[in-house]
Parts: C-alpha cells; structure tokens; sequence
C-alpha cells in the first residue's frame, strides 16, 4: 500500500488552517473530510502507561541488565499487543484521547554518561553499542513485522545529547567535540534508525551548539534525515518550542519559534506554540509548503497505522488483551534476568526454610516496582512479599521492619520507632536481608519528588545517611547480611562490598519484582543480568555534571578504580570460556568460542565480547562493546558459538565526526570488558 500517496491526497483536500491544526500533539477532528481528532501523545517506556490496566516490565535500565535483545524484543511486542488492545477499545468513541492511541514517546536512548542524571533509568545505561541493540530489539517489537502496516510507532528521544542536568534543561546549551557527538551520544539513533526504521523522533529541551535542539536544521535536516536517512516524522519533547524565547532566547516570539521549528524539521507539536503558526505565515515567516511537507509526513504515518483502513491485521488484537497471564510470566522473567549478583561469598542462594529478617525502606514499596512512565498492572508483587511468599512455602519464618525512611531525620525521633523494631527482626533471624537504595521519586524528571530543587538529579551517589546508620548498626549484630541494592542508577556500594556476604543490584523490577527476587535469592533461578553502568566508588571519581566531554566517564575512558565495573555479573554456576578465535569477515568479524556451564546448575548467561586497542592515543575509547547475546547452557554442557561482529560495532569515529574502520592492534576479550575479569581473549589485528 502507498501510504505516502494517500496522505497526499487527504492533505490536498485541507485549507491552510487546517493543517496547521494537525500539527499539535491533539489534533481536533476535521469533520467534513471525516477525519477523527487524534491526541499523538502515548508512553509505553517499560509497558503500556498512565492507561489504566496494563503489564509493568522492568525499568528501560533493568531491560538493559538482561543483556538480552532477543527477550526485548519480544517484551516491546507483548507491549505493543497491549496498545492495540487498548486502541481497539478506545477507538469505538469516535476518536482518541491523550494515552489512547498508537504513536508511542519511547525508547529513551540517551547516554546515561553521569550517575546523577536523576532519568538515567530511563534509558539502557552508559554504552552506545548496548543502547543501539537494545533500543533495536525494543523498536522491532514494538512496531511489528507486518510489511503493511506499523503495530504501533515507537519513538527515539530525546535528540540530541541530552543528559542533565534536568534544572537547567529548559535552557543548557551543549557543545560536545564532533567525535563525542556521533561516537557516543548519536550512534544509537543512527544504528537504530538504519536497522529498525524508527517511525518518530522526538526532540530534546537543550540547545546543540547555540541552536535549540527542535529548530536546528543541521541536526533535524542534515544529520538526521540526510545523514542517518531518518523518512519518519519529528515531534518536539513537550513545551521545548516555547523554550525558544522562554529559555533559550534565540527567537523574540511563539511566531517566530514556531516558523523556525518547521522549516528546521519538527513535524508535531507537544505544546502551545504551533498554536501560533498562521500569524507566522501572516508575518511571511513561513511558507504554505513548509506547512504541506510536515502533514504529509503525519498522515503517512497514521495511514501506515490503519488508522483510515478497515483491513489492518493488528484489527483483531481482542480488546481484553493486556494485563495477561502470559505477559505477567514474561515481565517475571525479564525480572529475574535484569538483576545482578554483584557479590557472594557462598551464602547464596539461601535456603527460605530458614528464619529470615527483611529491612529497609523499600523492601514493600510499589514504588520501586513501577519506576516512572508507568502503567498500573492489575497485580504487584513487593520485593517483601515476595520474599515472605517463598518462605512461608517453605516452612520458614519472615520478620520484616521498615528500619526507616528513605531519607530523613536521624533515626529514632519519631514516635514509631522502626529502627529498634528492625533491631528485633534481625536478632529474631538467621540471616538480614537488607533492602536499600532509592525510588523514582528520589531520581526522576524535572519536579519529581525529593529532589525537585535539582530538577530530579542527585547531588551524590551515595545511599542516604539514614539508610547506612541503619545498616551499620545491623552489621554490629553479627548476623550473616545479603544486601539488595535498589535503584534506577550507580549507587556508592563500596561499604556493603566490603561488610555484606552478599551484594545484588536490582533495578526497578516491574510488577513481578518480589517473586524475581525471591527466585533469585532462594536459588530456582541463576542470576544472569549484568550492569549495564559503571558503579563508581565516589562522587568525587565523577567530572562535573555540566562537562559532556567524554573524557573521564563510563567504562570506555574511566581509568580510575570502581567498586563493579560495566557488564559485570555473578552466576550461581562457573561459565569457562574457551578457544576464542576472531576472523575477518567483511567489514564485520566472525567469532568463535566455547562456553562450558562447569557449575552444577543450569543458567543463562550473557556472553559480551569487548575490543581492547593497543594504542588509544588518537581518542578512541579504552575499550568498548562489540557484541551482546545471552545463551542458556545446562550445567555439564558446553556451547560451542558463533558470534558476527557487526561493521557498525567496529566503526570509530574520527575528530570531525566521520566514521572509519579503524586500522590497528586489538584485544578481543570475552566475559567483560576489564581483563582482570576476562575469561579468555584473541589478539586480532584490522
């Protein structure tokens, strides 16, 4: 089907006014062309959100800590079967409203390059190749595979190098070199563009080299459509036109931000200021063509989503179909691979007929399962009860206590006292499970929760003080401590690597989080995700928050200590990695390797290769991420793989931006990317 000619022919038959009407996100109905109102305006960053009813999967970081493409792109699919369902249902009133259509605002792919970007677990973490794979498989799913007709539009933001701090985003100019700017922060927009044709980009709030980042041509014309070949349509993150002349003062006006907008690229409006688009065209600021082409670009993609057919297949997506049995099996599943066993000194996993004690603030907060941008699932499991449901099976013994709050006064000045309760609970017990960390209220977006005078970032990437008084005073004890570190982002876990017997990262883990965690804990799962970010040992290791200079962050130009280091992970079996061989193979490489599961438990693993350059003194990174999968191996069994590594994941980038296949000798280094915890690597030489 021509989709592109039919929005041609429904866009002809519109005056001037009401085009420009279709350009906001809410687009009222034209009545007389038989065209429904349509509110563009849809979040489905971990499942479908903030529309009712709808399967909650992990976080996009814990999405990330699977290492696993393939089970995320099955995850954007279950979530794109849930919008159509909803779609289907909503549609029947004649029109949409805002969180009811099929133009969903996400992945996120920023670079989550500092800790204290309060978003950070919005996104797939600190590597370009990992959020390039990722965001691929999630897109893929999400838009379906139909040749016709797109499931649902998946949107990449926000573009482009946006990543705090969240305060001054409104107006922050940015001024990244060129090779930082597509090594790092555009690569996954242009691999994922290439490789899975986004349907929509949104722009970001910044401003790129003086140009707001919605009315830069240079960006929106020459890099995105030009350069990455980008045939979709751009929408402006919500309110960022108007930060022309409220924040950024580059333009005088709504008139005049809204004419530079559209002629820089920006098809759709979230927010007020195309509102202003016939007094622009009144003031000869813009033309009716400029008008014409951005239409055109949105009625091409609701035709591609059947919006005006009645023959779309994703039609008869039942109605009742999300919030499943199917897909809450599935969320389980990514939760159990998004956490990470981080440290184990042979107390995991435990045995739940014992007497356990589980303390901390977040241990029974939905909060934590649910993260941000999220939908409300008709069942949630807390990290507690989960936990209290597999001992109780068991015949074992559950003490919980808060222990405290999150953040504030010192403990014990309140009447309720839950510091001594937690006292209690853990000298009652045979091993402290302690659950501490952070909420999405504590890190989020601009205005969320504690941390609103930052804008939602964090001034740290410490625990909170109140929360670590509690935990030294139950390391006084004696008592054997598994600590459960909860957050969205790079937590200080310096302390806890050195006093607890167990140390596990888990991520926002979605509406089944508890049973995951207790699956892991009590060993009916082998923990196989991996950080998907670097966790530093101090604040102090970090640049300032302002500098997007490269230098000094994530695992690809960091050369200080760090308490774990990026794709780092713990199993409850040992994985031998053996006969490592790499060959050329194109403009890509073919790998070879055995794995052997030489524990007694069957388990997944993330198998990451990583390529190491001799020399970096032209600027390329240390080290970097060339290949990512994950392989279930019984225990006994060996794997015998291999693995094509992509031209993309090969390619560098020079001082003025280009990329090139860069000539030299590497490492190729298998297990992780730091060769202390390599488990085997072949010298190879491009």
């Amino acid at each position: 089907m021509d989709h592109r000619k039919r929005a041609e022919e429904i866009v002809s038959k519109m005056t001037l006014a009401e085009k420009m009407s279709q350009m906001r996100y809410d687009a009222p109905p034209i009545e007389r062309l038989g065209i429904p109102g349509y509110n563009w305006w849809n979040e489905g960053l971990h499942g479908v959100a903030r529309s009712g009813s709808a399967t909650s999967f992990p976080q996009a970081i814990g999405l990330a800590a699977t290492f696993d493409p393939v089970l995320i792109k099955t995850i954007g699919s279950a979530i794109s079967s849930e919008a159509r369902a909803k779609y289907n249902g909503y549609r029947r009133f004649g029109n949409t409203a805002i969180y009811q259509g099929l133009t969903y605002w996400s992945p996120n792919i920023n670079i989550f390059r500092d800790p204290r970007w309060g978003r950070g677990h919005e996104t797939y973490g600190e590597d370009p190749y990992l959020t390039a794979r990722i965001g691929a498989a999630f897109v893929e799913g999400m838009q379906g595979d139909d040749p016709d007709y797109n499931k649902v539009d998946a949107t990449l933001k926000h573009l482009a190098v946006h990543s705090g701090p969240e305060s001054i985003r409104h107006s922050f100019d940015v001024h990244p070199s060129k090779r930082d700017l597509w090594q790092t922060y555009l690569f996954a927009f242009d691999y994922i563009i290439r490789h899975s044709k986004a349907a929509a980009v949104m722009g970001a709030y910044n401003r790129l080299d003086g140009v707001p980042c919605n009315g830069s041509t240079e960006l929106l014309e020459d890099d995105l459509r030009g350069r990455m070949g980008f045939e979709g349509y751009v929408v402006s993150d919500c309110g960022a036109i108007s930060d022309f002349y409220n924040g950024h003062n580059v333009c005088p006006d709504a008139p005049h931000a809204a004419a530079q907008a559209v002629k820089a690229g920006c098809d759709l409006n979230c927010g007020g200021s195309y509102a202003h688009l016939m007094a622009a065209y009144e003031a000869g600021l813009i033309d009716e063509d400029s008008i014409t082409k951005a239409v055109t670009r949105l009625f091409e993609a609701r035709s591609r989503l059947g919006m005006f057919d009645d023959g779309c297949p994703y039609d008869s997506i039942p109605t009742d179909a999300y919030d499943t049995a199917e897909n809450d099996a599935l969320a389980r599943e990514a939760a159990q691979d998004s956490i990470v066993l981080l440290k184990n000194d042979g107390i995991l996993p435990l045995s739940p007929s014992k007497r356990v004690a589980v303390i901390g603030p977040v241990a029974d907060s939905k909060l934590v399962l649910l993260a941000n941008y999220n939908g409300t699932p008709k069942k949630t499991v807390t990290l507690q009860q989960g936990i209290i449901d597999a001992v109780s099976k068991a015949g074992g013994k559950t003490f919980c206590a808060r222990g405290c709050d999150i953040v504030g006064r010192d403990i014990g000045n309140w009447e309720e006292n839950p510091f001594r309760e937690a006292l209690i609970a853990a000298g009652n017990s045979d091993v402290v499970i302690m659950t501490l960390g952070l909420d999405p209220t504590f890190e989020g977006e601009q205005g969320d929760g504690y941390n609103s005078q930052r804008g939602g970032d964090r001034a740290d990437i410490d625990i909170p003080e109140i929360q670590m008084a509690l935990y030294r005073e139950i390391v006084k004890l004696g008592k054997p401590i598994v600590f459960v570190s909860v957050s969205g982002s790079c937590l200080n876990l310096r302390e806890a690597d050195e006093t607890a017997n167990a140390v596990l990262q888990c991520f926002y883990p979605g509406q089944e989080g508890g049973n995951a965690l207790a699956d892991i804990l009590f060993g009916e799962v082998s923990p196989s995700g991996r950080l998907p970010l670097t966790f530093y040992r101090s604040t102090d290791d970090l640049p300032d928050f302002t500098d997007y200079d490269m230098k000094g962050r994530t695992y690809r130009y960091f050369d200080g200590d760090v308490t774990y280091p990026f794709g780092y992970g713990l199993s409850y079996t040992k994985f031998e990695y053996s006969s490592l061989r790499a060959e050329k193979d194109g403009c890509g490489l073919k790998a070879s390797l055995k794995i052997k599961n030489a524990g007694c438990r069957d388990s997944k693993e993330a198998v990451t290769l990583y390529l190491r350059p001799d020399d970096v003194s032209d600027g390329a990174p240390n080290v970097k991420l060339v290949c990512v999968g994950k392989v279930f191996i019984k225990a006994g069994d060996t794997a015998e793989l291999t693995l094509d590594i992509e031209p993309d994941a090969l390619k560098y980038t020079d001082e003025d931006g280009n990329y090139y296949f860069r000539k030299g000798k590497y490492t190729l280094l298998a297990g992780s990317c730091l060769e202390k915890y390599a488990t085997a690597s072949a010298h190879i030489k491009l």
